[in-house]
């Protein structure tokens, strides 16, 4: 009795989790390939080559992962297939445990993306967690023969059900934006008030003198004490967005990117945009609508001023370009290129390239 209880609490808390992390991941697939291609970065240099093919791949990776993780998380759930739905929860939980001890122990990759943008966990954190979840379904393995083997057809059709809508939730996040933005640049976001710590930094030093550590609230005016190290007491005051900036060989522009109205044209890479000639006819209709107002359009991509220019040549266009850092452009937007649009550094819109809005949505944006 006492195993069939525990079994049924695992059941719930494995699968529940399970079918919860996938559902946040599949609402945003590109960002967990993002994650995967670092990790794919970090063990192609500190492991073997072997890892670095599958940077090419890691979106059709990012895919299978974050449905499976809805699709056995529902078999667990339901008790459809249970048993092998367990052993391959197994793989699944030992690959990731890898992962996280892995980025914890080395501090490769700060954030492991469990829980997509929705929920940040420290390595230390996701590696605790998957200990959990490995002794939990390795309780479930060892106990399997008493799991309940549900043979009903709507267990076996929740499980089809859930991994078909999962993939096709999955394709439609890719093709245009996540449908739930957890990001720091979301819609209503003022940038530059996002750059400021929501309260001032306060910091406790560590002293030694005499062989004895001692902690202060303010740095001792006593020169005896050894300076050991400085710790922020409220992290959770720290600003929201601190890796902001846009730049061109001119100087600084982030500054002036963040005031009055702008459109601006994000790219994570000029040779990798893919854009048929409709879709770009209207980024160039939206652009020349925009001509002679009040509204700044302008290019920044992750690219060199170079490629920006022989970008907007080869189409005609005539507005200005700036650079910015690779990783900032892809969590601003999940798209290549992506349409952001700020009033005074705050964000009123983001478009898919798939979904250029027309003139009049664009203008309605600023209540013109």
């Amino acid at each position: 009795m006492i195993i069939k209880t525990i079994l049924f609490i695992a059941r719930l808390l494995v699968g529940g989790l399970f079918v919860f992390s996938g559902l946040i991941k599949v609402n945003d697939p590109v960002g967990t390939s993002i994650k995967m291609q670092e990790y794919f970065d970090v063990f192609s240099t500190d492991i073997s080559p072997i890892f670095e093919p599958l940077k090419a791949i890691a979106l059709p990776i990012a895919v299978i992962l974050v449905i499976l993780e809805v699709a056995l998380g529902i078999m667990v759930l339901v008790g459809w297939k249970v048993r092998t739905g367990i052993y391959l929860l197994l793989l699944m939980i030992l690959f990731f445990t890898f992962l996280t001890f892995y980025s914890a122990y080395y501090n490769k990759v700060t954030d492991c993306g469990c829980f997509g943008d929705a929920i940040k966990l420290t390595p230390w954190e996701s590696f605790y967690k998957d200990i959990v979840l490995l002794v939990l379904i390795v309780f479930m393995v060892v106990f399997r023969k008493q799991l309940p083997e549900g043979k009903t057809a709507i267990g076996k059709w929740l499980t089809v059900g859930s991994f078909v809508l999962s993939l096709v939730l999955a394709v439609y996040a890719i093709r245009n934006l996540p449908f739930i933005d957890f990001r720091a640049f979301k819609e209503g976001v003022n940038i530059p008030r996002a750059m400021e710590p929501s309260a001032n930094l306060e910091y406790s030093y560590l002293m030694r003198k005499d062989g004895k550590t001692v902690e202060f609230d303010q740095y001792p005016s006593d020169e005896s004490y050894e300076f050991v190290e400085m710790n922020l007491k409220n992290p959770e005051a720290l600003p929201k967005i601190s890796d902001f900036a846009i730049w061109n060989d001119n100087g600084d522009h982030t500054q002036q990117m963040l005031s009055g109205k702008k459109l601006l044209i994000f790219s994570h890479s000029i040779q990798k945009m893919d854009l048929s000639l409709e879709q770009m006819e209207k980024i160039s209709g939206l652009i020349n609508a925009f001509q002679g107002s009040d509204v700044q359009v302008a290019l920044v991509a992750a690219s060199s001023e170079a490629e920006m220019e022989q970008f907007l040549k080869d189409n005609g266009i005539q507005i200005g370009y700036y650079m910015a850092d690779a990783t900032v452009v892809k969590t601003i937007v999940r798209s290549n290129p992506g349409l952001v649009f700020l009033e005074e550094g705050t964000v009123l819109g983001k478009f898919h390239f798939r979904n250029t809005p027309d003139p009049e949505t664009a203008q309605s944006l600023f209540g013109q």
